[in-house]
């Protein structure tokens, strides 16, 4: 009874110490599946190629995710920008890697710029590069000469269309000033209120620089009594034509009489510019729209007290003035 006993006690050890052996077991295959990802170190992929870049990960386990950019340079196209996390980290294995790549350059050849407005590929290229501190197209001054092509419209180009960029190019392009050939007739303004002058302004391929006097005698206020006289009724277009209007010395009828005066740069060509008159609590309605070629520019008007004059050229507001 005693043997058996003992033998029993013996038993009950061996199976309680084999239960612990595959309890500790069991927890370290528990353990070892559980475990967490192993920890890499990030490759430098930075100038690599993405081919390249592709097989450094995968051996890494890493995973890309992508961001594509334009360069200055051609060379640049599907190489690595940079990269996030920095080569160098530790992160486990499984980790995306954003990657910034080259897509190359915005544009690779020269564009036919032939029949376009200087202003519109002016401000095409400017929004292209905007940014890039080496454009690839940079637009020489351009050449004007006259042309039956409206004003502004593009001739020629040089280098042509279809001209690979490799480093930055110089375009020189050749741009119409509008048919300046062409003759106008001087109109007869003399006794034209300043509302007929208005008008006739608007319609004319000249320009007018008006002065003014003090009426006297039997003058008319707000009228025109002289004019510039040429030796022929036709002169080439844009020519300045000098035209004196009578003011009141003083107005009964509440409104204001003066001349506008701005002094601006040259243009090469004639540009659109108005005056538009905003009265005191009142609409705003043009007194006048124009071409233009700069420097001085004259423009008579009639106005109620208080109201603020705007000028315009090319769609900008350039100046506000109130007339008192």
């Amino acid at each position: 009874m005693e043997k058996l006993q003992s033998n029993g006690k013996s038993l009950f050890v061996l199976i309680f110490s084999a239960v612990i052996v595959m309890f500790i077991v069991c927890l370290g295959v528990f353990f070892a599946f559980v475990k967490g990802p192993e920890q890499v170190m990030v490759p430098d992929l930075e100038g690599k190629y993405w081919s390249e870049a592709m097989l450094e990960m995968q051996a890494k386990e890493l995973y890309p995710k992508i961001q594509l950019r334009y360069t200055d340079s051609p060379d640049d196209e599907g190489k690595i920008l940079n990269q996030n996390p920095i080569a160098g980290a530790i992160v486990k294995a499984g980790t995306r890697v954003t990657l910034t790549i080259s897509r190359g350059i915005v544009i690779d050849h020269v564009e036919n710029y032939v029949g376009m407005k200087f202003d519109e590929v002016r401000l095409k290229l400017q929004s292209m590069f905007t940014g890039s501190t080496r454009p690839l197209i940079v637009l020489d001054n351009p050449v004007y000469k006259p042309s039956e092509s409206e004003a502004g419209t593009i001739l020629e180009q040089d280098p042509p269309e279809g001209t690979i960029i490799s480093n930055p190019v110089h375009v020189q392009l050749v741009v119409s000033r509008g048919p300046d050939y062409e003759q106008t007739r001087v109109p007869n303004l003399v006794g034209k209120s300043i509302n007929d002058v208005l008008s006739q302004i608007g319609q004319s391929r000249l320009v007018f620089d008006f002065v003014s006097h003090i009426a006297s005698g039997d003058e008319k206020a707000g009228t025109v009594t002289g004019q510039e006289s040429f030796k022929t009724d036709y002169v080439k277009n844009y020519t300045r034509v000098q035209v004196e209007i009578a003011l009141p010395a003083k107005s009964d009828d509440g409104m204001v009489y003066g001349i506008f005066t701005e002094q601006m740069t040259e243009y090469p060509y004639p540009v659109s510019m108005s005056l538009d008159a905003v009265p005191d609590g009142g609409n705003r309605y043009n007194l006048a729209t124009l071409n233009h070629t700069g420097g001085l520019l004259t423009i008579p008007y009639a106005v109620p007290k208080g109201t603020e004059l705007v000028f315009t050229v090319v769609g900008r507001e350039m100046r506000h003035f109130k007339v008192h």
